[in-house]
């Protein structure tokens, strides 16, 4: 230690301790040749990590930031170029006049901070110069302490700022020093102080906000006051015209402006924890580009922001029929990549932090597409197939379950076309009775639905109406596999799917087949769920505008401008409604309902999720583009069919090669005998269990028997024992056993026979 410099304890050094000090170590300086050894900023620069990862979508912009330093909050490191020429005039002003001129150690500072305590007057600011600072924050060792700093601190400082003037431009000190500071609490670095203060880029703070930054640099933590006078001095100094007024106008913003970014670059809080463990950047050091550590994911920013514009446009709509979540995905049909994925209404929702895409719900009526397609596969019955639209109970091992529709009605025989694109739900119990509650419950575990974790019994027949639980993301991808020709596939959040990567476009170039459709990309984790052709004919049923009009009606918010095939669900008690459908380019899964379970009020899939699904639909249209629906596959053949009593209108219909009707009249035969002309037993039906109740006297348990055309046929026959006929409703007191029921006309021809089966003493709960 040179002759003369004293140590300093604990205890504040007096004024002519101070002054002794300060003349020590302007001679020191004056004499010193001592150099040090500091880091090269190529290597500070490698080093520095911001305080979040920022999640780019698949163009490069930014659409999450996720906090990974709870302590502090920096953001990426801001090029000396792109900082505010104001902020630098004012922050030079304020700690630093002779930067530009002195080499390391302001001496004329030094001096006069010296002459100052001579004087008795106060320690000036400048004495340590930015230069001088940087090399304090590059040594810890040279860190001030809470009492100030040592003498034999300062010559080193001094001596570590002369070496790092002489390895080192005034550009990166000065860039270094305006990254590396405490602005207020938490934020440190000039690209964090200028986003969470005045919620804009360092580039374009201007001279009132520059004025506070650099009021802040002498006491990050000053009371309001303290700051404004300090920063209207800075103000003052650059310009002695400069308005003081517009500093309170600035600071009251503070509290505001750090919910300016959420709005802008935050709109995918869910994705992140699909992705993989992030990348860091290779740092470029160019005067152009920012060194972050981010991760480019399929997402696009404009259909995430489209999808939620939808949801907050829509949604507020049937919040008074208590519908206060929503999620939207939305996948690329080719490639399975996610383009859109809206966990949750955020601001909306009481549970905004949910993530409703993943979360399983019941499906509703969801999955009859997946039953429907099952039983064509297996040839069990065709588009033009009818079904009994009308009441019926089926033995759910241990009671009755008797499926309704949604509007309590029924419209007597339809078309599995006219029951899959209306939702009818008797059909699809019908149908699943046909092709078994096992294979279904197989099939949609292949689909992806990994929810779907009991046993088939668990869920028996009312699996058609969505008794198992999906989450919207597996049960949009299932749809998906119906898009792309019955194959499913996995989905993929980054841009490298099949271990190649492709560079993400506006409006992607993948090849083309000339019907239209696009070729999906094989994947190893590939599954066939249904040929072709039955793939082909699902999507053509459930985009038939025609079809729907049973339920749906022709005006309604599921027919878009371009072809798109699309299916509705609402589970039991209005607790769930989705709407999931495609087009040649997209799938787009929506889900609204309550994150807390509580049931909506008189939401459908035409109210609820219907409408953000059809602006969505419409947005990737725009932005992607659509094409014509592929052309049939070879495997189908198209035939003129008929319908009898006018059931439904006269059409050309397709069918899988071998199940086409020979002549339209088997079409009207088929018909005519399932109408049964009215004269038929519309109750009970055939196959029901009927249960007695215990506790009531089984004279006094009565089954009513109902006939569609009294006039016709209204004579009642129970086990060849007859009941006589009625105007009306005949009844029945059963007894344990099976029996047949007849129903009869006039002469004594038997119109109709169903059989039932009564078990006695048994207490069966309600089955829905």
């Amino acid at each position: 230690m040179p002759a003369g410099v004293h140590e300093v304890g604990n205890a504040r050094p007096t004024q002519a301790q101070r002054t002794h000090g300060w003349l020590v170590l302007v001679v020191a300086m004056l004499l010193s040749t001592q150099t040090l050894a500091v880091p090269t900023y190529e290597s500070l620069r490698a080093n520095y990590t911001p305080s979040e990862r920022v999640v780019l979508d698949r163009n490069g912009a930014p659409i999450q930031h996720i906090r990974t330093d709870d302590k502090v909050r920096r953001a990426t490191w801001t090029p000396f170029d792109q900082i505010s020429p104001a902020l630098i005039d004012a922050v030079l002003a304020s700690e630093d006049k002779r930067f530009f001129e002195h080499s390391g150690v302001d001496l004329r500072a030094a001096a006069s901070a010296a002459i100052n305590n001579l004087r008795g007057g106060t320690t000036l600011r400048g004495a340590s110069s930015i230069s001088m600072q940087v090399a304090a924050m590059l040594d810890k060792s040279l860190t001030r302490a809470s009492d100030g700093r040592t003498v034999q601190q300062k010559i080193d400082q001094a001596q570590a700022a002369w070496e790092l003037e002489r390895t080192w431009s005034k550009q990166q000190i000065l860039e270094t020093y305006l990254n590396t500071l405490f602005f207020r609490g938490e934020i440190q670095g000039i690209g964090a102080a200028a986003e969470f203060l005045f919620g804009k880029s360092p580039h374009g703070l201007n001279a009132t906000e520059s004025a506070l930054l650099a009021a802040l640099i002498r006491g990050p933590q000053a009371s309001r006051a303290v700051v404004e006078r300090r920063a209207c001095e800075v103000l003052k100094g650059l310009d002695a015209k400069g308005d003081c007024a517009t500093l309170a106008y600035s600071i009251d913003r503070w509290s505001s402006t750090s919910s300016l970014r959420s709005e802008a670059e935050s709109i995918a809080p869910h994705v992140a924890k699909y992705l993989p463990s992030f990348a860091v950047s290779p740092s470029n050091h160019s005067a152009s580009t920012n060194s972050q550590r981010t991760e480019t994911t399929t997402l696009d920013r404009e259909l995430q922001l489209a999808a939620r514009d939808a949801i907050a446009k829509h949604l507020p709509q049937i919040s008074g029929r208590n519908a206060h979540d929503a999620a939207v995905i939305v996948i690329d049909n080719a490639t399975g990549e996610v383009l859109a994925y809206v966990g949750s209404s955020g601001r909306l929702s009481e549970a905004g932090e949910v993530d409703a895409a993943r979360a399983p719900r019941q499906a509703g009526s969801t999955l009859k597409p997946f039953i429907y397609g099952l039983g064509i596969e297996k040839n069990l019955f065709t588009a033009a197939t009818l079904l009994d639209d009308a009441p019926f109970s089926v033995d759910v091992g241990g009671g009755a379950y008797t499926p309704q529709n949604y509007a309590h009605e029924y419209v007597g025989p339809v078309t599995v076309r006219t029951a899959l694109a209306s939702s009818l739900n008797v059909p699809a119990i019908r149908a699943l009775t046909l092709v078994g509650v096992a294979p279904a419950h197989a099939l949609l575990r292949r689909a992806g639905l990994t929810t779907l974790v009991d046993d088939p019994e668990h869920y028996g027949f009312s699996l058609a109406l969505g008794s198992a639980d999906v989450s919207l993301l597996e049960l949009t991808n299932a749809y998906r596999a119906i898009a792309n020709g019955g194959v499913a596939s996995r989905v993929s959040f980054t841009p490298c799917n099949g271990g190649s990567c492709r560079s993400g476009l506006p409006r992607p170039t993948v090849p083309v087949k000339q019907s239209g459709s696009r070729q999906a990309a094989p994947t190893a984790a590939a599954q066939r769920l249904f040929s072709e052709p039955t793939a082909w004919l699902i999507a053509d049923m459930l985009a038939d505008r025609g079809a729907r009009y049973v339920t749906f009606g022709f005006d309604n918010p599921l027919a878009l401008s371009h072809w798109a095939a699309v299916k509705t669900g609402t589970s039991k008690d209005m607790r769930d409604n989705w709407t999931l459908g495609f087009n040649t380019r997209v799938t787009v899964g929506v889900w609204v309902g309550n994150a807390s379970g509580a049931s909506m009020h008189s939401v459908t899939g035409i109210t609820g999720a219907g409408p953000i699904w059809a602006d969505v639909m419409e947005a990737a249209a725009a932005r992607y583009g659509v094409s014509r629906p592929a052309a049939a596959p070879g495997a189908l053949v198209k035939r003129r069919v008929i319908f009898s009593d006018g059931l439904e209108a006269s059409r050309d219909e397709w069918f899988v090669r071998g199940t086409e009707p020979n002549v339209n009249a088997q079409m009207q035969v088929a018909a005519r005998e399932a109408s049964g002309s009215g004269a038929r037993i519309l109750s009970p039906t055939d196959g029901t269990i009927i249960a007695l109740d215990p506790d009531i006297p089984t004279k006094n348990q009565r089954v009513a028997l109902k006939s569609g055309d009294v006039a016709q046929a209204a004579c009642w026959e129970v086990n060849g024992e007859s009941l006589g006929c009625s105007e009306g409703n005949g009844f029945w007191s059963p007894s344990a056993g099976n029996f047949t029921i007849r129903l009869l006309d006039k002469v004594g021809e038997e119109r109709d026979r169903v059989t039932v089966t009564v078990r006695g003493g048994l207490k069966v709960a309600e089955v829905r």
